[in-house]
């Protein structure tokens, strides 16, 4: 993988795990019951950027370095999956039946 392609790859996986954390712990001025004058009730009440995007920061790397490591050492293929020998054409198979 280039430089560029695991910088991608980060910046992707750290806006995906970005918008997936947002909602948790989220609580809206109205639930809170302090609701500033010029905003929405359901703005939130107490957020907090640089502790998200800390959070955000550590699982994005260490996804990325799994993701990485799969991408640049070779993955999980058919045959680590195929217990059975019932996946895949006939010739992957390891039976000797036929």
């Amino acid at each position: 993988m280039s430089i560029t392609g695991a910088i991608i790859l980060f910046a992707v996986i750290w806006f995906l795990v970005l918008f997936i954390l947002l909602p948790f712990r989220a609580r809206s001025q109205a639930e809170d019951g302090t609701i500033e004058p010029g905003t929405h009730a359901g703005a939130p009440a107490d957020f907090r950027p640089g502790k998200t995007a800390k959070q955000v920061t550590i699982i994005a790397v260490v996804l990325w370095a799994v993701l990485a490591g799969i991408i640049n050492y070779g993955g999980i293929s058919v045959r680590d999956l195929d217990w059975f020998q019932r996946m895949g054409p006939p010739s992957m198979r390891d039976d000797t039946n036929g």
